[in-house]
């Protein structure tokens, strides 16, 4: 931690207005959302901040099809817009970088009907694509905007080239994040502490250091978070969400950290800073081990440097595995319990939480603290809309 060495533990102490509990990228955001707010939070993390799902390599902050537009794209669509000027002001404020480029997407196209699809994506994105000053393309090329990073081959019909996708660091950005909390004024946080249990109707978290009491709770923790929902769901038959494997890869190669992220068949190729490019990922529902990585990791490899010939000779500077939490429905799942309106979900991001959990855990900060939303979530993301889904399948 990069506040004081020893710091208060949270048992036995006064009761807390807002309690976190979770350290990954949704945690550190409320926790920032709170401080903004000058609300007396703490936040409390099972190992070390980030460590967990959050603490990948991939970094992708990809858009969702231009097509069938919904409140959901639209959500997301503002969220990553936005998410440019926020990390410019935490990086200014900290001094640090995020390792955010806007790089833009290049997809093959291998066969006709996947170009003539990408056509009337192209249109959509024309519609739907814009925010004030901001316009973003789905492009369809005969070839590559950039020479000698795609296997031509591959794309026996042209290319998308999508400007609107972006990359971060996800360790960098999470060092961001916690920087600026090292001078925070109302959040205190605290590693090392295990949320077994809540009660809050009593405003109680049992923890490994003892009880924490609170006024409010936002419930973080990402996968882990789905068995203590459970518990505090009447009826609840099956659980609302469940932990799913991912596996990546960092490679070390003479590449531009400026090139486009290449995505193809659920690959990513994601460039970053200092020659240092991101493959990945799987998503695995079931596993044996799930911090190991393995031969699915080696098909990627491969596939990877198949499709992007600069990376044949690459070396492989670290291989990574960890859970990441997919809820019932896939949306990310946000808000108050309909049973027990002082526990706040913010958890279920599964692939998106990056591009999403600035605004996710805004949402999630003010709901807690009865403050007015700047903006609507889409009614599928909310903890009632999930709750409900589990109750019409059991």
């Amino acid at each position: 931690m990069e506040r004081a060495d020893n710091p208060p533990r949270p048992a036995g102490q006064s009761p807390v207005d807002l309690l976190i509990v979770g350290g990954g990228i949704m945690g550190l955001w409320a926790a920032v959302h709170a401080e903004r707010l000058g609300i007396p939070a703490l936040l409390v993390e099972a190992g070390r901040f980030g460590q967990g799902a959050s603490g990948g390599l991939l970094g992708a902050l990809m858009p969702h099809m231009p097509d069938k537009w919904s409140d959901k794209k639209q959500f997301q669509f503002d969220a990553l817009v936005a998410l440019e000027e926020e990390i410019a002001v935490m990086e200014a404020e900290t001094g640090l970088s995020a390792g955010y480029r806007r790089a833009g997407r290049l997809i093959p196209l291998p066969k006709p009907h996947l170009r003539q699809i990408a056509l009337g994506h192209s249109q959509d994105a024309e519609v739907h694509w814009h925010h004030g000053e901001h316009r973003f393309h789905w492009h369809v090329l005969d070839k590559a905007p950039v020479e000698g990073w795609i296997e031509p081959s591959l794309a026996e019909n042209g290319f998308v080239h999508d400007t609107l996708a972006a990359r971060v660091a996800p360790r960098a950005f999470l060092q961001v994040l916690r920087r600026f909390l090292a001078a925070a004024r109302h959040v205190r946080l605290c590693e090392g502490v295990t949320v077994e249990s809540i009660d809050p109707e009593r405003g109680i978290a049992r923890s490994s250091d003892g009880d924490i009491r609170f006024g409010r709770c936002i419930l973080s923790a990402g996968y882990r978070s789905f068995p203590i929902l459970d518990e505090l769901t009447e009826g609840c038959k099956a659980s609302l969400g469940q932990p799913v494997k991912g596996q990546a890869a960092m490679l070390k190669a003479d590449v531009d950290g400026d090139m486009p992220v290449i995505f193809r068949d659920g690959l990513y190729i994601v460039p970053h800073e200092n020659g240092l490019v991101a493959v990945g990922s799987t998503s695995e529902n079931r596993f044996d081990d799930p911090l190991s990585t393995d031969g699915q990791l080696d098909d990627l490899l491969n596939a990877a440097r198949a499709m992007a010939p600069m990376l044949a000779g690459a070396d492989v500077v670290e291989r990574w595995a960890g859970l990441r939490p997919k809820a019932v429905d896939r949306d990310p799942m946000v808000g108050a319990h309909p049973d027990h309106p002082s526990l706040i979900a913010l958890t279920g991001g599964f692939k998106v939480s990056f591009g999403l959990a600035h605004r996710l855990a805004e949402a999630a900060v003010r709901e807690a603290v009865g403050a007015p939303g700047r903006f609507n979530l889409p009614p599928s993301f909310t903890l009632a809309s999930h709750i409900s889904a589990i109750s019409h399948k059991t």
